[in-house]
């Protein structure tokens, strides 16, 4: 009985741990070069959170920032962060980086 038991729940945790990997977000990429955002303009799935990878390759801090998504971060030159955005209506949504707010601008497309 014990073993059974012990089966069962081995089991269920793997069923679990397997659910919880093909529910994982999907990632997007977006780097930070030369105080721009590349691309300037990315389309993720609308009504899905995703994953976005910011990945600054400036000597410089950046700030991604958008009103719209609700979301700031702080990415240290020569270092990557991951923000989590939506999910989102279909629309678009505009970012810039606070501290080159000239050149550094984009926008998400939820389609």
């Amino acid at each position: 009985m014990f073993t059974v038991r012990r089966s069962l729940c081995v089991a269920v945790s793997g069923a679990l741990l397997c659910g919880w990997a093909l529910a994982a977000e999907p990632e997007f990429a977006l780097v930070i070069k030369n105080h721009r955002f590349e691309p300037a303009e990315l389309k993720v799935p609308a009504g899905q959170r995703v994953k976005l990878i910011v990945d600054n390759q400036d000597g410089t801090a950046e700030e991604f920032e958008s009103h719209s998504l609700n979301r700031e971060k702080v990415i240290p030159g020569g270092t990557k962060a991951a923000i989590f955005i939506g999910p989102l209506k279909p629309g678009r949504y505009t970012f810039f980086g606070e501290y080159h707010e000239k050149t550094a601008q984009g926008a998400i497309v939820a389609e």
